[in-house]
C-alpha cells in the first residue's frame, strides 16, 4: 500500500513540475503552432512546414504539409537519394571498348572530370596512357542543353551550365584579370573567342557570351583589379573534342558507334565527395549531371526523364504525395513537392545511409559549412541543424535534420513560396523557428 501511494505521489509531482523524462523529451505541438501564428513574416506568403520525430516515428507538427510548393534546390535531395540507390561508392567516368588499334569510349555524364573542386583525373589518365587511336562516341545523350523549365535568360550565369554527355572542367570558363590588367581565360582554348566590344556597355563590368555561340565580349573600359567571373560555355561535340585534344595532347576522333554489352567502366571520383560538393554549396551542374550518370548506369543512355520516372516508380512510390519532378538541380519551376513528402524522403535517406555522422557531413551544416554556414550559430561549438536550402526568386526553403538540446532527432521541411519581402527576412525567420525548437526541446 505504501509503495503504491509513493509511486502515485511521485507521478503527480512529475506532472506538476514537468520533470518526468517522458515530459521533458516530448515536443509540444501547440507551442510550435504558436510560433507560426504569431509570426508576421510566415503569414504574409505561402508557408508550409512539416516536423517529424525520427525516434518515435511520428509527425509532430504540420502546416500546409500536404500542399505543393516550388522546392528550388531542395530538389537535390531527390537526386541524392536516387544516386544512393543506383550508384556505388565511385562515379563512373566513362565506358570503353578496344577494337584492334582503336579505343572507343562513351561519356557517362560524369561531372567530376577535371572539375575545379573534385578534380577527377582517373578517366583522363586512362585516355592519356592508351597507345590506341582515341574515338569518342557521341551516341547515348538524348536531352537538350537546358533542363525543362529553366530560365533561358540565365544562360550567362555561373549556376546554369549546360548539360551534356561528357562535361569537362565544370562546362564553364573562368575569366580573370592578370597582374598586368589584361583579361585571361581558363581553359585557354577559349581565348580565341574573347574580344573587347566598344558597343558593349553594361551597367557594371562583366563578360557576356553570345547565346548561340562561344563568342565572349567585354567592355572597352579598364578591367577592374582582381576581376573574376565564371561563364558557362556553349557545349557541342566539336567543343568537347577540341578540349579533349587540347588536354590529352593527341587527336580524338568522333564516331557514332553504339555501345555493346562488352563495354568496360573506368571509375573516377569518390561518390561521397561528389555528393558533398552537390549538397553543401548547392552545385546545380553536378546535380543535373548526376541524374544522367544514373541513367547511364541503368539504361546505357543519358536521359533525365527516364531515370526520374524509374526513381518515382521504384524508390519513391511510398511518398505521401507524388513528386512533380522535372530536373536534377531544382532550376526548373516545374518541380513541385509537398513538405510531408520531403520529410518522408529525409527519413528514407537516413535509413539508406545508416550512418548519421556521414550523412550530416555531406549536408550543409549550420554554423560550419555550406549554404547555412552563416545563417545559424552553433550551440557551444556544436552544430544542431543539417539542411538543404532552396532558393529561386520569391521562393526560399530549408529541409533537413535537427537535433534538440535534449537529444531529439527530428526531420523537417520548411517551405516559403510567393513572398515579396527580401529573402533574408525569410531566412532569418526559418533560423529563428528552427533554433527555438532546438533550444526548447
Amino acid at each position: 500500500m505504501r509503495s503504491t501511494t509513493f509511486t502515485f505521489l511521485i507521478t503527480i509531482g512529475c506532472l506538476l513540475l514537468g520533470s518526468c523524462s517522458i515530459k521533458s523529451h516530448s515536443v509540444n505541438k501547440r507551442k510550435i503552432k504558436k510560433q507560426f501564428e504569431q509570426s508576421q513574416i510566415s503569414n504574409d506568403h505561402f508557408t508550409g512546414f512539416a516536423l517529424y520525430d525520427m525516434d518515435e516515428k511520428k509527425m509532430v507538427f504540420e502546416l500546409n504539409s500536404d500542399k505543393y510548393f516550388t522546392p528550388a534546390s531542395n530538389t537535390k535531395l531527390f537526386t541524392f537519394y536516387t544516386c544512393l540507390k543506383m550508384l556505388g561508392d565511385s562515379i563512373p567516368a566513362l565506358r570503353y571498348e578496344v577494337h584492334s588499334d582503336s579505343l572507343v569510349f562513351w561519356g557517362t555524364g560524369d561531372p567530376s572530370f577535371l572539375h575545379s573542386d573534385l578534380k577527377g583525373v582517373k578517366g583522363l589518365k586512362f585516355l592519356q596512357r592508351s597507345d590506341k587511336n582515341i574515338y569518342w562516341s557521341t551516341t547515348g545523350y538524348t536531352g537538350g542543353f537546358f533542363g525543362p523549365g529553366w530560365a533561358w535568360d540565365d544562360y550567362n550565369d555561373d549556376y546554369q551550365q549546360e548539360l551534356n554527355a561528357f562535361p569537362i572542367e565544370d562546362n564553364e570558363v573562368l575569366l580573370y584579370a592578370d597582374s598586368d590588367g589584361n583579361m585571361q581565360v581558363k581553359p585557354n582554348y577559349f581565348k580565341r573567342f574573347l574580344t573587347r566590344d566598344p558597343d558593349f556597355k553594361p551597367t557594371a563590368f562583366k563578360v557576356q557570351r553570345n547565346f548561340l555561340t562561344n563568342q565572349f565580349v567585354y567592355p572597352q573600359t579598364d578591367i577592374p583589379k582582381k576581376f573574376t567571373q565564371l561563364v558557362p560555355w556553349k557545349t557541342s561535340d566539336i567543343i568537347t573534342k577540341a578540349l579533349l585534344e587540347d588536354t590529352l595532347k593527341k587527336p580524338v576522333y568522333l564516331t557514332q558507334m553504339p555501345m555493346s554489352s562488352k563495354a568496360k567502366v573506368i571509375y573516377n571520383a569518390n561518390a561521397d565527395s561528389v555528393y558533398r560538393r552537390m549538397l553543401q554549396p548547392s552545385d546545380n551542374f553536378i546535380a543535373g549531371q548526376l541524374l544522367l550518370v544514373c541513367s547511364s548506369v541503368k539504361f546505357n543512355m543519358l536521359n533525365t526523364d527516364s531515370v526520374i520516372a524509374y526513381s518515382k516508380k521504384y524508390f519513391l512510390n511510398d511518398l505521401p504525395d507524388e513528386p512533380q519532378w522535372a530536373d536534377g538541380s531544382g532550376l526548373s519551376r516545374y518541380n513541385l513537392f509537398t513538405p510531408r513528402s520531403i520529410v518522408k524522403l529525409l527519413c528514407k535517406i537516413s535509413d539508406e545511409m545508416k550512418n548519421d555522422s556521414l550523412l550530416h557531413s555531406l549536408m550543409p551544416i549550420g554554423g560550419v559549412a555550406g549554404t547555412i554556414k552563416n545563417a545559424y550559430k552553433t550551440d557551444k561549438g556544436k552544430p544542431f541543424v543539417w539542411a538543404k536550402t532552396g532558393s529561386l526568386s520569391n521562393n526560399h526553403n530549408q529541409s533537413g535534420y535537427l537535433i534538440t538540446r535534449k537529444g531529439k532527432r527530428l526531420a523537417f521541411s520548411f517551405m516559403n513560396n510567393n513572398f515579396t519581402r527580401p529573402a533574408k527576412d525569410i531566412r532569418n525567420e526559418m533560423v529563428r523557428v528552427i533554433t527555438w525548437i532546438h533550444e526548447a526541446y
